[in-house]
């Protein structure tokens, strides 16, 4: 530093130092030791951190298999849509099927319950011999006709015993292909039902692993926070710590300085002490030169505003500082000072929280 200078006492100087080094310790903040450390919470934060990343990839599996389970649904029902068609289809041909041989039964029964002329009524119903020999004329004709008849009827019963015998042969189909496609439904049925099983239990598994993904979260959130606090706290430790041993160091410089060798310095002229007209914060003259114009210390250091020899540099034609008076001592100081922003040539400036 530029300056120097020696009027307060080493009591009042130790005092200070220590009154320093108390407030130091007092601005400390203290730490419980019942709080996790800073590594510790960074563990548990990557171990959430690292089941998080797990329970999304089994999310993102279970989804995955959601999916697939959906579109076998959809082909499931699909297909029971169409075999259920089929059987209503197969059920309307067995039906159909039904209706023709109860119709082919009954043209067989009318046919053979048909009434049939015979040469008695012919004889006793006639009329004379004219209309005996119609009638013969007519019966003959009748059994010719009847005849023709009843081979066109064994023809086509013939006939209909063939379409019966198909039409059985068809029943049977149908009513196998319409048991077997219910059989189809019924396991389709089963299948569908199996596949909506699988479905929910595999949600229902989704549905935790997102509830604890959250819950993982909201811990990671709490950690992440109590890391920021406690970091903000070291920080806050940190500043306070570089504060304290700044202010220790200075104590221990002015201490050294009141303590070194040399002549006392000794007052010469006027002083103006705390209420004196100075161009910088009286506080800090106050600190350096208790308001006194002092002869050097043992650093050099002189004048109301302590300055060294190599600083004050003969100003105004003045070898030191002391022998020079107060208003070129003021202009020095003045320029020094900048308005404040030449205050770190002064230790006191810090001292009294000027900086």
């Amino acid at each position: 530093m530029s300056f120097r200078r020696r009027t307060i006492p080493r009591p009042m100087v130790a005092g200070a130092a220590a009154i320093a080094l108390v407030l130091g310790l007092a601005a400390m903040p203290v730490s419980s030791s019942a709080d996790p450390s800073l590594g510790q919470l960074s563990n548990q934060l990557g171990g959430e951190r690292a089941h998080q990343s797990s329970l999304a990839a089994g999310i993102a599996s279970l989804s995955s298999v959601i999916s697939t389970l959906d579109g076998q649904i959809s082909l499931v029902e699909s297909r029971e849509a169409a075999v259920r068609a089929d059987l209503a289809r197969d059920r309307t041909q067995l039906a159909a099927v039904k209706r023709a041989l109860m119709l082919l039964a009954r043209q067989l029964v009318t046919n053979y319950e048909q009434a049939k002329p015979n040469l008695v009524s012919v004889v006793l119903e006639a009329n004379g011999f004219t209309d005996l020999l119609d009638r013969l004329t007519f019966l003959r004709d009748a059994q010719q006709q009847q005849q023709t008849i009843i081979a066109i009827t064994q023809q086509a019963k013939a006939q209909a015993d063939a379409a019966a015998k198909h039409l059985a042969s068809l029943r049977a189909t149908d009513q196998q292909i319409t048991l077997e496609t219910t059989q189809r439904v019924l396991a389709l049925v089963g299948m569908n039902q199996l596949l909506h099983s699988r479905q929910a239990a595999l949600q229902r598994a989704r549905s935790a692993q997102q509830n604890a993904l959250a819950a993982s979260r909201a811990r990671g959130a709490a950690l992440q926070a109590e890391i920021a606090r406690i970091q903000a706290a070291q920080a806050a430790a940190a500043r306070a710590a570089a504060a304290q041993a700044a202010a220790q160091q200075a104590a221990a410089q002015q201490a050294a300085r009141f303590s070194g060798a040399g002549g006392t310095p000794t007052p010469v002229g006027p002083s103006y002490g705390p209420g004196g007209s100075y161009t910088i914060p009286s506080s800090v003259v106050q600190c350096e030169s208790g308001g006194q114009n002092l002869t050097p210390n043992s650093a050099g250091a002189s004048g109301f505003y302590q300055i060294l020899p190599s600083t004050w540099n003969g100003y105004g034609g003045y070898g030191q500082a002391y022998q020079a008076p107060k208003s070129l001592q003021d202009q020095r100081a003045s320029q020094l000072w900048n308005g404040g922003s030449g205050a770190s040539n002064w230790v006191c400036a810090g001292m009294v929280g000027i900086h």
